[in-house]
């Protein structure tokens, strides 16, 4: 769908050494009916005064969305995101993927009606995450297989990701035996069908709260197409400092329920809102 509305969705808190990598990638999208919209958690001034920057010469619509740092309330703000977005379509994805210049686009000439996509990331060591310059992401070096295997090793799933090309790509996505989830570094739909399930589940914290999102997709029948081999993100690491296992384990609880009683749209989510948007857009 060339034409394709699309609002691409990334989540970040307080990382703007990594956020401007992402967005380095992002202004350099072949996919023009586009805007990109930051969903942020709460950060200080220092991310907003880099998108001002940034907004000079992006070429697309940059927006930015921003609550008060209340805690960990990740899922509200997407919620806010999404409601917010002026696409038919959203891409979510996080502060710290870089995107290759094409991603768009391959995830605009996949949509489907009455689908979700999964795409794919290649996790990338602290030390090259820091050393990745902006003439690397703009040249595309960054996502060579030769110039990131000559930094550090990499295992085979990366290597099928980076070598695979999108001939071998679409052949590996229709054979690989992983299952096509919904994850927040790589993930679209139609704004509709992320209404339709009434969004994020808002109690969930770090731990698996964009899987339970794509599994009340599918309880709707609305089901994922795998492009881990063609849509392609490099994933810069850093610490988790919010990840701890009782917000692991309340989260698999609720994911659990909502399988056994095939759950559709959660009742914490943006319905609970009554419609009113509690963000500032700055």
């Amino acid at each position: 769908m060339k034409n394709l509305s699309i609002t691409v969705i990334i989540s970040t808190y307080n990382k703007i050494d990594w956020l401007k990598k992402v967005l380095w990638g992002y202004a350099l999208q072949t996919h023009k009916n586009l805007e990109i919209m930051i969903a942020d958690d709460g950060s200080d001034d220092k991310t907003a005064a880099l998108i001002n920057e940034v907004r000079k010469d992006f070429p697309y619509t940059l927006r930015h969305i921003w609550h008060e740092d209340k805690g960990y309330m990740r899922q509200t703000i997407l919620n806010e995101a999404i409601l917010a977005a002026k696409g038919d379509y959203i891409i979510m994805t996080d502060g710290d993927c870089i995107p290759k210049k094409d991603f768009v686009e391959i995830h605009a000439n996949h949509a489907e009606k009455g689908r979700f996509l999964s795409g794919g990331y290649c996790k990338l060591s602290l030390y090259l995450s820091e050393s990745i310059s902006k003439k690397e992401v703009e040249d595309g070096i960054c996502f060579d297989f030769k110039w990131l295997k000559s930094q550090e090793k990499l295992g085979l799933s990366n290597t099928l990701k980076l070598r695979s090309g999108k001939k071998i790509g679409k052949i590996l996505d229709k054979y690989t035996p992983t299952n096509p989830t919904f994850n927040n570094c790589n993930s679209s739909g139609w704004k509709s069908d992320f209404i339709l399930i009434n969004g994020y589940d808002e109690r969930m914290q770090y731990g698996g709260p964009d899987r339970d999102f794509g599994e009340r997709l599918e309880n709707a029948g609305i089901s994922g197409i795998q492009i881990r081999h063609r849509a392609i993100t490099l994933h810069l690491d850093h610490p988790r400092g919010y990840k701890n296992q009782e917000s692991i384990d309340k989260n698999l609880a609720i994911r659990a329920f909502n399988k056994k009683n095939k759950v559709v749209e959660t009742d914490f989510g943006m319905k609970q809102h009554k419609g009113k948007l509690r963000h500032i857009e700055k």
